[in-house]
Order: structure tokens, then C-alpha cells, then sequence
């Protein structure tokens, strides 16, 4: 919103153009909503919800809420994001908001008064702040769009929303690009300050960069906690964490993450070949089972997809989605040059538009498979032979 708006004549004619759009009459010249809401309101449209009426916020009972903080990696970044955006909340009549991936809230703070206003709206932690549940709103858009997003009154879906504005930007995992939950500012509309979008995607910066700094700290302390077996170990090693992230590497050029390793399951690592992880205090040592470290990999399309690798008489096995198979097939027929996010999206999908879609699915799929699929572009480790088996 541009500064020096007229708050009070522009939430007259958003709610003409909300009455107009989603009542079928004509729209005056000139007047229809942003595009990121005329998508969000098709959707809507399109699940039968009721602009008059008001989705059922159920929240989640209290236990479960603490049990959703405690498992979300934002509760290391929450006292952060309390100090950027809290602090201001009470004199400037805003809630801090904040949800996981879900849409589900796990904290809200802010002015007293607007925390009652907010609970009349089933706006309160343990609800679920979806387009699904409750209409286009701040949360649910962002989530949907992987995009932030601000809406002003009427552009909200649901009628009672109204007399809000909220801005939201997702919050990603540093390392891997997944999306962890959104932070939000909500507040009476016609409080609605030009400078809540620059503030809150100040906070979100700040928190991403808080966890990757948290996660460098980590995986130094699990390399110092390791230095007696580093010190005693002869050929090429890993020390990696639970999610193998990489926190020592010797004679060896892996250079993030393996495939999350797991007791008595071996797993392949380009460089080392088929290893058999040993449990550490707080992490794992990976080296190599067998003399040979080429890995030699098939992934065999005849039934449900599977990837098997070998190197040295030693085996691994992995089951892989459909999806995840077609990408991998797509990603070693680039060869050494592979493929960028965008690239991945025209062959998948026809368009360059899903590039979010695209960098979720790698994320899932570098998981279970580690340096085998490497990065920035997306391409097979240069130590890898695949060979597919197509399927019918």
C-alpha cells in the first residue's frame, strides 16, 4: 500500500469490489481485485465457501500445541522474532503471529485489546489459518501462493475479516529451502502502517539467518566432540549429524549432506560407496564397508520404483516414489551439465512456474539420497553410473 493512502475510502471500494466479484454483478471500470486475490477467490469459489459465513476454527487443544513448539525448529527463533516484532506490538496495535507449515498458530503476542478483537475470529493458537478453513487470509495465501502476501479488508474472503489487514511472509529452512511456517502482523486495518511489510520481512530475514547460524554451531560442536575418533582414524571418513549434514569430512569432497543415516542400514555415499553408518555421541562416522568406492546404481521402473546401489559387494536399496524417480531419470539424462530449478520445472511440468514445487521435491528426495543428487544445478555425483530399467 502506497504511503499517504486514504485507509478509510480504499476499504469502501475493496468492499465493493468484494460484493461486486463474488456476488456476479458488474465491476465498475478499472475496478477488480489483485491478481494474487482474484486467484485466492477462484479457489475459494471453487471449494464452496461462503463469504458470509464463517469456517470452523477447532483449535487444537492446548498439549498439542506445546507438542507441535517443541518439534518446530522456529521455537530456536522465536524469542528472536519476539525482539523484532513484539516489542513494537502493544504501542502499535498489531499481533505477532507465527504458525507452522501447516497454517497452524503456535504463538500470537501483541496489544491486549486487539488479542480479544482476534479471539472473536477464532484468530488464537491451535487454529488452523488455511484458505481451506477460513478463506483467503494472510497465513493460508502465503501458504498457498509459497509467497508473502498482505490483504487489506475486503480482500479478505470471509466477511468478518474485514476490518483486518495482515501481512505474511513464509519462513524457509536455510539449509534446504523447505518451508518451516509463517510469521505474521495483523491488526485493525485502518492502523495499517506502510512500513509492516519492510518490518516483517526484516524479522523473517533475521530469524533464517539465526537458524543456519544455530546449525553451524551444532555440527561444530559435534566435530570437536568427535576429534579423539578423528584423530585415531586412518582412510577417508564422515562425521555427520542425525540428518546427515556434514560436520568433518576426510579425503573425501562430500560437500553438505549424505542421506540421513540409520542404525544397521547402510547408505551410499559418492566418494566413499556403500558404507555402513557407526553411531557417535550426537551424530555418526561413515566410511567406507568394502575396498571399491565407486558406486555403481540402478533404478529399476519394471514395478515400484527402486534404487539400488552397489560398490564392493556391498548393497543398498531405496524405494522411491514415482515422482522422485522421474526426476532422477530427468536429472541424469542432463549429464555433468544437469539441470537448474527452472529447467527441472518446464521438463516436469511445461512451464517455469513451479520452481517452489521443484526445490521441495529435490529437498525431499536429497534425504533419502544425499550427495548422490547434488546441487545448484541439480546433477548425479560425478562418482555415480546409473543405469535405468525402464518400465512398461
Amino acid at each position: 500500500m502506497a504511503p499517504g493512502t486514504d485507509l478509510s475510502v480504499h476499504a469502501r471500494e475493496l468492499r465493493r469490489v468484494h460484493d461486486a466479484v463474488l456476488g456476479g454483478t458488474r465491476l465498475a471500470p478499472g475496478a477488480r481485485p489483485r491478481a494474487v486475490v482474484a486467484r485466492s477467490w477462484r479457489r475459494m469459489l471453487e471449494l464452496g465457501l461462503d463469504p458470509d459465513g464463517a469456517g470452523a476454527r477447532d483449535p487444537l487443544p492446548l498439549a498439542e500445541v506445546e507438542a507441535r513448539r517443541r518439534r518446530s525448529p522456529l521455537s530456536d527463533v522465536i524469542d528472536d522474532l519476539r525482539r523484532a516484532l513484539a516489542s513494537v506490538a502493544d504501542a502499535s496495535r498489531f499481533l505477532l503471529v507465527v504458525t507452522d507449515a501447516d497454517g497452524i498458530i503456535l504463538w500470537r503476542e501483541g496489544a491486549s485489546a486487539v488479542r480479544r478483537r482476534a479471539d472473536t475470529l477464532g484468530f488464537g493458537e491451535g487454529a488452523l489459518w488455511s484458505e481451506s478453513q477460513v478463506g483467503t487470509n494472510a497465513i493460508g495465501t502465503a501458504l498457498a501462493e509459497q509467497a508473502p502476501v498482505q490483504l487489506f479488508s475486503a480482500e479478505h474472503f470471509e466477511a468478518q475479516q474485514h476490518p483486518w489487514y495482515c501481512t505474511a511472509m513464509p519462513l524457509h529452512d536455510p539449509r534446504t529451502g523447505d518451508l518451516l511456517g509463517v510469521v505474521d502482523v495483523s491488526g485493525p486495518a485502518l492502523t495499517m502502517h506502510p512500513a509492516i511489510t519492510a518490518l516483517v520481512e526484516t524479522a523473517v530475514r533475521l530469524a533464517e539467518a539465526r537458524l543456519a547460524q544455530l546449525h553451524a554451531e551444532r555440527l561444530d560442536r559435534l566435530r570437536r566432540s568427535c576429534d579423539h575418533v578423528i584423530g585415531t582414524s586412518t582412510g577417508p571418513l564422515l562425521v555427520v549429524d542425525d540428518d546427515g549434514w556434514v560436520a568433518h569430512r576426510s579425503g573425501i569432497a562430500v560437500r553438505d549432506r549424505i542421506a540421513a543415516p540409520r542404525a544397521e542400514t547402510t547408505v551410499a555415499v559418492p566418494g566413499l560407496g556403500v558404507c555402513l553408518p557407526e553411531r557417535l555421541d550426537g551424530g555418526w562416522l561413515v566410511r567406507p564397508a568394502a575396498a571399491e568406492r565407486r558406486l555403481r546404481m540402478r533404478l529399476d521402473l519394471r514395478g515400484e520404483p527402486l534404487l539400488e546401489a552397489t560398490s564392493g559387494g556391498e548393497q543398498w536399496r531405496r524405494a522411491l516414489s514415482r515422482r522422485h524417480a522421474d526426476i532422477l531419470v530427468r536429472v541424469a539424462a542432463a549429464g555433468p551439465a544437469g539441470l537448474t530449478p527452472a529447467a527441472l520445472s518446464r521438463d516436469l511440468f511445461g512451464d517455469d512456474t513451479h520452481e517452489v514445487t521443484v526445490r521441495a521435491e529435490v529437498s525431499r528426495m536429497r534425504r533419502v539420497l544425499g550427495a548422490v543428487l547434488g546441487t545448484a544445478p541439480y546433477r548425479l555425483a560425478p562418482e555415480i553410473e546409473l543405469e535405468v530399467l525402464p518400465g512398461s
